[in-house]
């Protein structure tokens, strides 16, 4: 068997950290967005618009809480949707809310 060159197993780990950083983003672009009516997204509250949630259910909602502000948001605060922590393989939208909301640090 040949001993690989240290030049070539370098050249092979960053070609497959490529290929699997390329598939990671080609997976998100592709996922689809969070309904409201998903059993985890109701057991939050989510709603896809923030300004429409029933201050009656959910008094700790402030009108500045958007998913875009969220430290689980993984997008950049411009993006229309992003992928959420809490909801593995879904986007939500960026004026978004849910209970789980916590201030981006």
């Amino acid at each position: 068997m040949r001993n690989p060159s240290r030049r070539v197993f370098v050249m092979t780990v960053m070609a497959g950290g490529s290929a699997l950083t390329a598939t990671r983003v080609s997976a998100q672009a592709a996922a689809p967005a969070l309904a409201e009516t998903d059993p985890q997204a109701a057991a939050l509250g989510y709603k896809a618009d923030g300004s429409k949630v029933d201050k009656a259910k959910y008094p700790q909602h402030v009108a500045t809480q958007v998913c875009s502000g969220c430290n689980f948001y993984q997008g950049k605060p411009t993006e229309p949707t992003a992928p959420c922590q809490l909801f593995a393989g879904k986007k939500v939208v960026a004026k978004g809310w849910c209970t789980a909301w916590a201030k981006k640090a």
